[in-house]
């Protein structure tokens, strides 16, 4: 070995021999611990399901269009994470301790569905189909009420029975209230109580929205008023109620069909996009524009128009 080699060698005998000596290496041995591994984190059944869903799967076979997420009536929270706002559904626990909570009082929610009296003219209509309400200036349809459900609206089931949650009851047979000249041309069983949604007798033949029970859960039903939801309170209003749900109702068309609508604006922007310029009375082929998003609007109760057509392509959209 070489020098420097044979010195190392030396060195580390008689520093192994000085730690032996003072005991060094065993109070080392004695005072040292192990620390425990860290406990995994257990993830609640919560935390393992998704939280987002991809555009194609949200509008596989079923497309929701029933609202605005701003709109939560106490079922829904925003959430701000990273500058983004978000909306998140309440848990199933929370939707159990509503269910146990003391039912309404039906009778007198009952009644008010059937007691209101007309306070306000019928609508007048304009030579493009808009329909004007006096004292609702930016309320404009241009479908009535009796033209939807001759079209098909909602698959034939919107007065289907329908069990409602919140009220603990099953509701049926409030079709009945409907006008007898809005019905004297309709198979009811099809158009109106069918217990399936059936696409076939829609309009535009596509599924579209979400079932009442969905909306309920949602939030979007205000049961003093209108216990079916939207349709239901536009009958109403057209054939002159008033109530105090007029305004969240008129808000929640504006926010998907009128001027500035999501919905209507997005069916226009794909008329733009395919190249159509005019507008057939009795709908576009669907092949050339989303008749699903065609259906959503007519749901609405707006279709396009000619004079909304040519407004797009001049830049107003």
């Amino acid at each position: 070995m070489t020098d420097y080699e044979t010195r190392r060698l030396e060195n580390i005998k008689r520093n192994q021999a000085l730690i032996n000596e003072l005991g060094i290496e065993k109070v080392k041995q004695e005072t040292s611990t192990k620390r425990p591994a860290p406990k995994k984190r257990k993830l609640s059944p919560s935390s393992t399901r998704p939280t987002r869903v991809s555009a194609r799967i949200a509008s596989t076979d079923r497309p929701i269009y029933n609202d605005e997420p701003s709109i939560t009536h106490g079922t829904t929270k925003s959430v701000k994470r990273g500058g983004t706002k978000r909306v998140q559904s309440v848990t199933a626990d929370a939707v159990e301790t509503k269910a146990q909570s003391p039912p309404p009082d039906l009778e007198d929610i009952r009644t008010g569905w059937t007691s209101w009296e007309s306070v306000a003219s019928p609508p007048t209509r304009d030579d493009d189909g808009t329909f004007h309400f006096e004292g609702h200036p930016t309320f404009l349809p241009n479908k009535s009420p009796v033209e939807m459900l001759a079209e098909g609206a909602f698959g034939g089931s919107y007065y289907r029975p329908l069990y409602s949650k919140s009220l603990r009851t099953t509701i049926e047979d409030d079709w009945k209230e409907l006008p007898a000249e809005w019905l004297k041309d309709l198979n009811v069983e099809r158009y109106l109580t069918s217990p399936d949604y059936d696409p076939e007798i829609n309009k535009f033949r596509v599924k579209c929205g979400q079932s009442i029970e969905e909306w309920e859960a949602a939030g979007w039903i205000a049961h003093a008023y209108d216990v079916r939801g939207w349709f239901q309170w536009y009958t109403r209003f057209w054939q002159g109620r008033r109530c105090d749900d007029d305004d969240r109702q008129i808000g929640r068309w504006e926010r998907c069909v009128g001027e500035r609508g999501r919905w209507r604006r997005m069916l226009l922007k794909k008329y733009l996009q395919a190249g159509v310029k005019e507008v057939a009375d009795e709908g576009v082929d669907e092949e050339e524009v989303s008749p699903v998003m065609h259906q959503t609007c007519h749901q609405w109760a707006w279709e396009v128009r000619q004079p909304s057509l040519d407004e797009a392509w001049a830049g107003q959209l």
